[in-house]
């Protein structure tokens, strides 16, 4: 069942992607839900932040492991910025 709670939980548990896939199915179901709009402009604008992300970089820092793997993201950071 898609319910504003369960997109919150979701939410809450970082996974944005599914908790907006429920905020508009509940507002396809009930176009003037103002916290299912508010939610969305939410989750949107933060996706169109990262809209140039590396996603082979982020997934890399996400499982990093150890301190090496950590000098190695580092090294491709400042490479990435100069």
């Amino acid at each position: 069942m898609q319910t504003l709670t369960l997109a919150n939980i979701y939410e809450l548990q970082g996974l944005k992607e599914e908790a907006l896939d429920i905020y508009k199915a509940v507002l396809k179901k009930d176009p003037n839900n103002s916290d299912a709009k508010i939610a969305i402009r939410r989750l949107s604008g933060m996706r169109r932040k990262f809209l140039n992300v590396n996603q082979e970089m982020k997934d890399y820092f996400l499982k990093m492991e150890n301190e090496v793997e950590f000098n190695e993201f580092e090294r491709w950071l400042l490479k990435a910025w100069n």
